[in-house]
């Protein structure tokens, strides 16, 4: 008689296999540039249908790919998918919710990825492509959750990695710097705040918020001056990614600086996978107790 395994037993299985694949992809012969920038084109094309949510045909797009490819599976490519799916969590980016992250790939994968975000610029400057339903407060409540702990993380080596090719492309910074995505950030939390106080019954308070940098522009240490249900003031630095919950981001010296001045009233609102469902939590001063503070830069002066 046949015994159906746990799911633990299926994970092990399906772990093992994948092991098994990986070593003989590696034993048959390595990727090359021309192969990987072929099938990461091909999941960015099958990325866009599934943001826009249109149909498309997995089966179709690995038969379709490999007559161009080297002695290459099917079973094999779908790997393939999961490792680039590793890797554009790695890089802050949405992937394919049907192809889980696998991330014992090799870094040429992430070289390929990166290539094809340098030559359409216009991904990484989206801010969303679903359509928004009518009405600002239909559009403008967020999913807040809990914020990333020690006890949610990911298996150490996974989020080592992870974090290792963050750093390397400087996830962090290319979000920052980027206008569009952080103004749509912005605008949206600055919606949600009006929603909910009136919702909560305080039409007189969400009159009152103010988009802080929008109107004053940058500087004063967070971006939406808001408020607490019972009238006392909200101050709120507001960091926007595309990415899952975990990719690093910036904070100016500025920031921490009124973060530690205004305790009770500052936080930190993080939306993430803002492109396809937008997400958030919120952390509250001081920021050193949930994250780790990298100095990136200095300045220079002349003793």
């Amino acid at each position: 008689m046949h015994r159906v395994g746990t799911r633990e037993d299926r994970h092990h299985e399906v772990t093992r296999y994948q092991q098994r694949l990986s070593v003989a992809e590696m034993a048959n012969e390595d990727w090359t540039d021309e192969e990987n920038d072929l099938i990461v084109a091909d999941y960015f094309a099958m990325l866009a249908d599934d943001v826009l949510g249109n149909t498309y045909n997995k089966t179709e797009h690995r038969r379709r790919l490999l007559p161009h490819l080297r002695n290459r599976s099917e079973g094999s490519i779908e790997f393939k998918h999961q490792n680039i799916s590793a890797a554009l969590k790695a890089l802050g980016e949405d992937w394919i919710p049907g192809y889980k992250p696998a991330d014992n790939f090799q870094m040429a994968l992430t070289g390929a990825v990166v290539r094809w975000l340098q030559n359409n610029p216009q991904w990484l400057n989206r801010v969303s492509d679903r359509p928004q339903a009518d009405g600002m407060a239909e559009t403008a409540k967020l999913w807040i959750g809990p914020a990333p702990t020690l006890s949610n993380q990911p298996p150490p080596q996974e989020l080592e990695k992870t974090l290792r090719i963050a750093y390397k492309f400087d996830v962090a910074g290319r979000d920052e710097r980027n206008r569009n995505l952080g103004r749509a950030g912005e605008e949206r939390v600055f919606s949600h705040e009006r929603t909910i106080l009136g919702t909560a019954g305080r039409e007189d308070l969400a009159r009152q918020v103010r988009w802080v940098s929008e109107e004053d522009g940058d500087g004063a240490g967070y971006d939406i001056a808001s408020f607490e249900a019972d009238g006392r003031p909200r101050l709120i630095e507001v960091k926007t990614t595309n990415g899952w919950e975990r990719t690093p981001f910036h904070i100016s010296r500025n920031e921490l600086a009124v973060s530690e001045e205004r305790r009770t009233e500052w936080c930190l609102f993080r939306l993430w996978n803002f492109s396809r469902e937008p997400k958030a939590f919120e952390l509250r001063p001081p920021l050193d107790a949930h994250v780790s503070l990298t100095a990136t830069s200095f300045q220079a002066s002349f003793r």
